[in-house]
């Protein structure tokens, strides 16, 4: 088998942007930059959803909108069915 065709599989952080939470783990995953954490370098992955964050996990409902896609939604067809709140902006 050939040895290059295996990715490197190492420890990785992944840091959540909406909370400011980051975790160690392993993974095969390619990224360009790198983070000190815990006195040691790492890859750094960033995302912006994790356990620490989704609403499934925490139990707070919140709407993620960075392209403001919710708000023109509700511009065309209001709250019409909706199940949940508008949020008071």
């Amino acid at each position: 088998m050939k040895a290059e065709g295996h990715p490197e599989y190492r420890e990785v952080v992944f840091h959540d942007l909406s909370c400011d939470f980051k975790f160690v783990t392993r993974s095969t995953i390619g990224t360009r930059e790198k983070i000190e954490f815990n006195g040691k370098e790492y890859p750094l992955v960033k995302i912006e959803v994790s356990a620490e964050s989704h609403p499934f996990y925490t139990g707070k409902h919140k709407i993620v909108d960075t392209a403001g896609r919710v708000e023109k939604f509700r511009q065309k067809f209001g709250t019409v069915g909706s199940k949940t709140a508008v949020a008071a902006g």
